[in-house]
Order: C-alpha cells, then sequence, then structure tokens
C-alpha cells in the first residue's frame, strides 16, 4: 500500500481552475500551457516528461503506458489539493499523463502550474512529478531493442512487494 492510499478513501475537492486526464490521445504543451495561464500569474511552469531512448544505458524503443484510470485521477486530485495547501497562491494546475503505445520523443505527462511567484511555480510543479511519479497507478511496458519488453510500476513500491 502506497503512502497516498489512506487519504483516497474519498475524493479530494477539485478546484474549479484545476484540469486533470488520462487520455489515449497527443498530449499538447500549448493546452497545458492555455489551461495553467490565469491573469494573477507571475510565471507558469510546465513540466513535460517525454519517452526517452535509453534506460539505465539500455537501448529503449517504446513505452507503453496503462492506468487504472479512477484512481489515477484521485491521485491527480489529492496532488493539486496537497500543493493548494503548501502554495497557497497556486492558481491553476494541470496533471495530463498519456496511456498506449508511445515512440522516442512523445510526451507522456505534462504537468503544468500557474503561480503569481515563479519560486512557487516550480517547487509546486517538482512536487507534482514526485508526487505522481511516488503514487499514481500507472504501469509502463518498456520495449528494448533487442526484442524483449518488461513492465513496471511508475510509482514507488514502499510496503507491498513488487
Amino acid at each position: 500500500m502506497n503512502s497516498i492510499t489512506p487519504s483516497l478513501s474519498h475524493s479530494p475537492k477539485v478546484h474549479r481552475n484545476d484540469h486533470f486526464a488520462i487520455t489515449f490521445a497527443p498530449l499538447s504543451l500549448e493546452e497545458a500551457y492555455r489551461l495553467a495561464d490565469d491573469p494573477a500569474n507571475g510565471a507558469v511552469v510546465v513540466m513535460s516528461g517525454m519517452v526517452r531512448n535509453n534506460t539505465e544505458g539500455k537501448a529503449v524503443v517504446a513505452l507503453e503506458y496503462q492506468a487504472y484510470e479512477p484512481m489515477a485521477l484521485r491521485v491527480f486530485q489529492q496532488i493539486a489539493a496537497e500543493i493548494r495547501q503548501t502554495w497557497t497562491d497556486a492558481t491553476r494546475i494541470v496533471i495530463h499523463h498519456r496511456t498506449g503505445k508511445l515512440q522516442i520523443g512523445e510526451i507522456s505527462v505534462l504537468i503544468a502550474v500557474g503561480c503569481p511567484h515563479r519560486s512557487e511555480a516550480f517547487a509546486a510543479c517538482q512536487y507534482a512529478i514526485d508526487m505522481l511519479k511516488h503514487n499514481a497507478p500507472i504501469w509502463k511496458k518498456e520495449h528494448w531493442q533487442d526484442g524483449s519488453t518488461s513492465w513496471v510500476s511508475i510509482a514507488a513500491c514502499e510496503q507491498a512487494e513488487c
């Protein structure tokens, strides 16, 4: 069981300016920025996670993502709620993740946070990706250059056996 599970017994309150999505369609940097933009912002920080051509020196040709969508969206909502408790001036929070088979260079995750000040926006965005990777029920299948594959949870295994 991961550290966020107990707080997911109920859905966190979703702020009207926040946006969460899990989609098979390609993710859009422009859309994430637009959804995070607000006249009160002094900064919008966007983090784009992309499929790279290697993992720990081993050649990768593609990644395939699957998610348990209802719980993943609740995790995204919980992350946003925690951001709003820590960085109370955050204006808008966007968390989007893609599923399906992605090629090298394609965007797998987008996080955008708007705040009046850049230091808050950077810190909140960093927090969001760290918590997503730690807690979201999302798995990736690595397709290796040698033709082999392996499934990996992007969430850290805390107390359960992996």
